[in-house]
């Protein structure tokens, strides 16, 4: 499956997950949902997957993590914010590229038209 596919389901699986459960709830309760669906759609998902940090040759632990990551080619940033401001999108740019992946949606649920809160990035 190709990862536009695959961004497809996903943001299908979002607005589910929105419709159900509305704005205004923590970016871990969207999380376990969202997973939940696209497990459910026969989907691999990894949740809150340690991304490493590799500097000079030495791997640091710092424990930055994914929310989501889909069949290892879609990772998934969810927030639960007013709106996405450009460091959300600096650092999901930095998990694509530590993580090697090379498509990123971010999804913030605490909006009223989902739509809105749907951010596509690509390395």
């Amino acid at each position: 499956m190709e990862s536009n596919e695959l961004s497809g389901i996903v943001i299908n699986k979002a607005f589910k997950v929105h419709q159900v459960l509305g704005p205004g709830l923590l970016e871990s309760a969207y999380e376990k949902c969202l997973m939940y669906e696209l497990s459910k759609a026969g989907l691999e998902v990894s949740r809150q997957q340690e991304i490493p940090l590799i500097y000079e040759r030495i791997k640091i632990d710092c424990s930055y993590r994914a929310d989501l990551i889909v069949n290892n080619e879609v990772l998934i940033k969810l927030k639960s914010v007013p709106f996405i401001i450009d460091i959300h999108v600096a650092q999901t740019l930095t998990y694509l590229r530590l993580s090697g992946i090379k498509l990123g949606l971010i999804i913030n649920f605490n909006t009223i038209n989902l739509k809105q809160g749907i951010k596509r990035v690509i390395r």
